[in-house]
């Protein structure tokens, strides 16, 4: 096997490992900010956190991400990755969550917007041509679209270990040291990506110049379709909540914070 056929192997087994993560605890995280004892607006500050801090780091990896090999970077990630996990699991307080979640790789939503992705891409665009580069990231899409369901299926993993005696706290922080047990699998997988020759020598990076344009435009339509698509995904979640079991998401929330009504009978004396 070519070096970049199994090169091309170890991304796609470690995108398949990382949106099966994603998609469980991007379902988890306000369950389990909700039992830590946040409230619903720490919720929404933390869930907006990961989401400001991966796209911070992913303007930085665009600026200076070309003087690091993408191999260390890749690397440096998955460890990243994993402190994440151990972090969340770890910690309560809200600020020390918050500093996590800026700084960390936690997705709160289906859809991948860590630093794993550009780096990953440019790897993958140097895997193949023509056809063959359109088919890997047809697959590359897949795995991850497939992984991600399935992952999020098993964030009904908790509920059922609490239902055979464990406390549902603990198996909340399960779920996010799985997390973190996974970004030391894919340090593994990336340790295995073969070295550069001694004799290669990286291009130098050149400006975007006569497809600038092109990209802008890209970059505003993928923006317009991230905003709709945040705004849909809860949208039908909702709806079908809505629809199946009568219950509304902010009745939810005010049934949670609500004192539990006396019974009847009681003395109020």
């Amino acid at each position: 096997m070519s070096a970049a056929r199994r090169e091309l192997r170890l991304l796609l087994l470690g995108r398949g490992l990382r949106a099966g993560v994603d998609a469980c605890v991007a379902v988890l995280l306000p369950a389990y900010l909700l039992a830590l004892g946040h409230g619903v607006w720490e919720v929404g500050v933390l869930s907006t956190a990961t989401l400001l801090g991966s796209a911070l780091a992913t303007l930085a990896l665009g600026a200076w991400g070309h003087r690091a090999p993408q191999r260390s970077l890749l690397l440096g990630a998955a460890l990243l990755m994993a402190a994440t996990g151990l972090g969340f699991a770890g910690l309560t307080g809200f600020w020390p969550l918050l500093l996590v979640a800026f700084l960390g790789t936690l997705n709160p939503g289906s859809g991948d917007v860590s630093v794993f992705l550009p780096l990953e891409h440019a790897r993958l665009a140097q895997a193949g041509e023509g056809a063959d580069r359109t088919r890997i990231f047809a697959r590359y899409s897949l795995i991850g679209a497939l992984c991600g369901a399935f992952g999020a299926l098993a964030a009904g993993l908790p509920e059922l270990l609490a239902a055979s005696g464990i406390d549902h706290l603990d198996a909340l922080r399960g779920m996010f040291l799985v997390y973190a047990g996974v970004g030391l699998l894919i340090w593994r997988l990336y340790a295995r990506i073969p070295l550069p020759a001694a004799h290669e020598v990286a291009p130098a990076p050149a400006p975007l110049s006569p497809s600038r344009g092109g990209v802008v435009k890209l970059a505003l339509l993928f923006s317009v379709d991230a905003f709709a698509g945040g705004l849909a995904a809860p949208l039908l979640a909702c709806g079908a909540l809505k629809i199946a079991y009568d219950l509304a998401l902010w009745r939810a929330f005010r049934h949670r914070s609500a004192p539990e009504p006396p019974s009847p009978g009681t003395d109020h004396r």
